[in-house]
């Protein structure tokens, strides 16, 4: 509840920063490091942008690791299914990383912000899927014949469960995913430059805020209070990838593909600011190179004509 508190303070705060010096009839700002500009300026500048593009890749291989981890999980649940709970079953990451970069290089050619809007509706429709299948299957097993589990006010206990410095650890790991999952406000200025004016873009994000924080967060406490009451302090750290279920063994697939579905669309939502500055910067660096200034078009078979997205992407940065 503190995190979605800061996290929606923050995002009105960015929301109003849109546009300057008039939060309605001022200038745009059409990034995080524009509003940085105009607001701050001089060294914050560089601090700033040290914080929002390390921010942004940390997360896309966050996305990266947990997006494979969720593959994996499903060929092992399959494996269980057929051989048995007791089997190993084990599986590599590697080369299902690989499997999500290639669909990330071609996804990465979608030119701007503006062409993401069905990537995003599919990984919200993913996002509510799995968190349901999640409650779900966690009431379940809550409300089941048969169930017994130890929990504590305070979680697992030391000496009993795990030592001191585990206990220590688990905690602030705890409070790291916590903020990892409230990690949007990054890409908030980027996600408002694709709205209309009217109504004015930061009452809508402000809208758009609200029922975004107050949806997830309650998703969040929903899987962390009914998970903890159906696992216990053997809960795994994640219920569907860390087989706290086995069984329907194909719901337990189709969630875990909704988790790397979700990702897949996240990733390229956190990347997009990131392509933006490094084409800008090589564009700064290399104004002369045809390779990089000239726009690249690809044809595709039963498509046609298509403008690569770094062509595109630079040539919209000076038009405005």
């Amino acid at each position: 509840m503190a995190f979605s508190f800061i996290t929606y303070f923050t995002s009105s705060l960015l929301a109003d920063c849109y546009r300057s010096p008039d939060p309605v009839t001022g200038k745009r700002n059409y990034t995080y490091m524009d509003v940085v500009r105009s607001y701050l300026g001089g060294r914050k500048v560089q601090l700033c942008g040290l914080a929002q593009y390390g921010n942004l890749i940390g997360v896309t291989i966050g996305y990266t690791i947990t997006a494979s981890i969720s593959m994996v999980a499903v060929k092992r649940s399959n494996c269980f299914h057929k051989h048995g709970h007791e089997v190993k079953c084990y599986t590599s990451n590697i080369p299902f990383m690989v499997i999500f970069a290639c669909i990330q290089i071609v996804l990465s050619q979608i030119p701007n912000f503006h062409k993401l809007s069905w990537l995003s509706v599919l990984a919200a429709i993913m996002s509510f899927a799995y968190a349901t299948i999640g409650v779900g299957l966690s009431i379940a097993k809550t409300i089941g014949g048969g169930h017994h589990v130890r929990t504590t006010l305070t979680g697992v206990t030391v000496g009993v469960d795990v030592s001191g410095s585990e206990k220590i650890w688990r905690t602030f790991q705890a409070i790291g995913d916590i903020a990892f999952a409230y990690a949007y406000s990054t890409v908030l200025i980027e996600i408002q430059d694709t709205l209309k004016s009217s109504p004015p873009e930061n009452k809508a994000m402000k809208r758009a805020t609200t029922v975004g924080i107050s949806t997830t967060t309650l998703f969040y406490v929903l899987c962390g209070c009914v998970g903890y009451a159906a696992f216990g302090n053997d809960a795994p750290g994640n219920f569907l990838t860390g087989f706290g279920f086995y069984e329907p063994f194909w719901l337990i697939d189709f969630a875990n593909v909704c988790i790397a579905v979700h990702l897949i669309g996240a990733y390229q939502v956190f990347c997009q600011p990131i392509f933006a500055f490094v084409e800008r910067s090589c564009n700064k660096r290399w104004p002369d190179s045809k390779f990089i200034t000239n726009e690249h078009v690809i044809n595709i078979p039963y498509y046609g004509e298509y403008t690569s997205a770094s062509s595109v992407v630079w040539r919209q940065h000076m038009s405005f």
